[in-house]
């Protein structure tokens, strides 16, 4: 008797209740939507009526845009970022595809259309500005920052045992790639500053890429051509290699991660002392440590006679940021102050920054790439310089990769962690870390990187330079 007097009272309530949410729910779903609908037809009717002409809802338009932009290229490239075959994905590196999908299809909307002209790109627009100079550094401090806190403590002592090995695979990846860019200068038709465009896109070296700049005189736009045409690859090319050769080969990851972790020498327990900690996230110390970074990377180094005017060296914002970042790491205080960044903070803004730069250099790429190709004309030359990338990315990583495996005998992890720095690819060592599940494989990386950078920087310079 008392369950059937549960069940008589419990059942009513339910019954009353259930209609009643349902037709709340709808009530406020519907206000949701006549409120989106208004707003909708008050935006178009201000752009038709010409109320979008005016400057401050035109800077109102273009900041929408740009937010929008962001976080669409976001969505859709890390659900494009998920598809997996056969093991392997794209990852973080699926925002960039898309990225650049959505640079190019910017440059398809007429400028003149209402409210969707907002998102239209070309070379000379603002938002391309922000897109490359903006979103697309800040993310790239973000992700080398707090790469290197990560990699600070176990960084040094790595160095000290492995430093003439990391300097030889750098120098040996550096090497190998600008052999095929110089043989590829020599094909009648294409001449040096082409093929040093294409060699600083297969490499995704913005350095090596200025430099050749710098000395390419009138002949800038081909240099600009070479970089846009292989700067994709570059980045795709790497990302799927390190997650491709550990397959190849059928490696245990679990072994090749002791092996790892053996090879990098722990860090030294820290004293007891109560440290002054300025927040919870490690926040102040990653800026004290990037504006640090910065201010070095900004060093300018001349390379030739004339001085500050001709081509110079210089760490530029991600060598900079990385060094001083990793001198941060390793000693974790200054006296009583804290300089720590908890590992799960690292973790966050190393994928956020990792995103962030994507998405910045694939928007700028996409409108980039079909300016260059437009102002060029199509034809061969765009052939060729997609060959030729993919040529100059893929021979120095099997050659680094050989040379390491081989002859140096680095363990797997460590051999494709200086691959990712010889390669100077920021998108790389991001997927070999989710592919490694550690983030000691950044101590190879940044041991190579510096050496690569500064070789790379002089090869672009040198090719222009020699062979005219």
């Amino acid at each position: 008797m008392e369950k059937e007097k549960d069940v008589t009272v419990e059942t009513p309530v339910s019954n009353e209740s259930s209609p009643k949410k349902k037709s709340l729910k709808w009530l406020w779903l519907t206000i949701a939507l006549v409120i989106v609908a208004a707003v909708v037809a008050w935006t178009v009717y201000s752009a038709v009526t010409g109320l979008a002409q005016g400057t401050e809802v035109k800077k109102v338009y273009s900041i929408a845009a740009l937010l929008a932009g962001i976080f669409i290229v976001t969505a859709l490239g890390y659900m494009l970022g998920r598809i997996t075959i056969k093991g392997v994905s794209l990852g973080t590196a699926g925002v960039f595809l898309v990225a650049i999908l959505f640079g190019f299809i910017c440059t398809l909307i007429p400028e003149d259309l209402p409210v969707l002209g907002s998102f239209h790109l070309n070379e000379t627009s603002a938002n391309v500005k922000y897109y490359k100079s903006v979103i697309q550094n800040i993310g790239l401090v973000m992700f080398v920052g707090s790469v290197g806190f990560i990699a600070g403590p176990k960084f040094f002592r790595d160095l000290a045992k492995n430093f003439k090995t990391y300097i030889l695979m750098g120098i040996v990846i550096i090497l190998s790639g600008t052999i095929v860019a110089v043989g590829f200068a020599l094909i009648p038709g294409i001449g040096s500053p082409f093929s040093a465009g294409v060699l600083s896109g297969a490499l995704t070296t913005t350095p090596g890429y200025s430099a050749a700049l710098e000395v390419a005189g009138d002949a800038q736009g081909l240099v600009t051509l070479g970089h846009a045409i292989a700067y994709p690859f570059g980045v795709i090319g790497v990302v799927l290699f390190v997650q491709l050769m550990p397959k190849f080969l059928k490696a245990n990851m679990n072994y090749e991660r002791g092996l790892l972790k053996s090879d990098v020498l722990a860090s030294t327990e820290k004293k007891a002392k109560k440290l002054f900690t300025c927040d919870d996230f490690g926040l102040m110390p990653l800026a004290l440590a990037i504006v640090c970074g910065l201010l070095v990377g900004a060093i300018k180094i001349p390379l030739t006679g004339e001085g500050f005017n001709g081509a110079c060296f210089s760490l530029g914002t991600t060598g900079g940021v990385l060094i001083m970042c990793l001198v941060f790491g390793h000693f974790g205080s200054i006296g009583k102050l804290s300089l720590e960044v908890p590992a799960h903070s690292a973790k966050a803004l190393r994928e956020l920054g990792l995103m962030l730069f994507l998405i910045g250099a694939g928007v700028d790429g996409g409108v980039n790439l079909v300016a260059q190709v437009s102002n060029a004309g199509g034809g061969m030359i765009v052939v060729y310089g997609l060959l030729g990338g993919v040529i100059m990315t893929i021979v120095p990583m099997i050659v680094g990769f050989f040379l390491g495996g081989k002859v140096l005998k680095l363990p797997l992890l460590n051999n494709l962690g200086s691959i990712t720095g010889g390669m100077t690819s920021t998108p790389a060592l991001g997927t070999l870390i989710n592919t490694a599940e550690t983030e000691d494989v950044a101590g190879a990386y940044a041991s190579t990187y510096p050496i690569a950078l500064v070789l790379i920087v002089l090869a672009c310079n040198l090719m222009i330079g020699l062979i005219g």
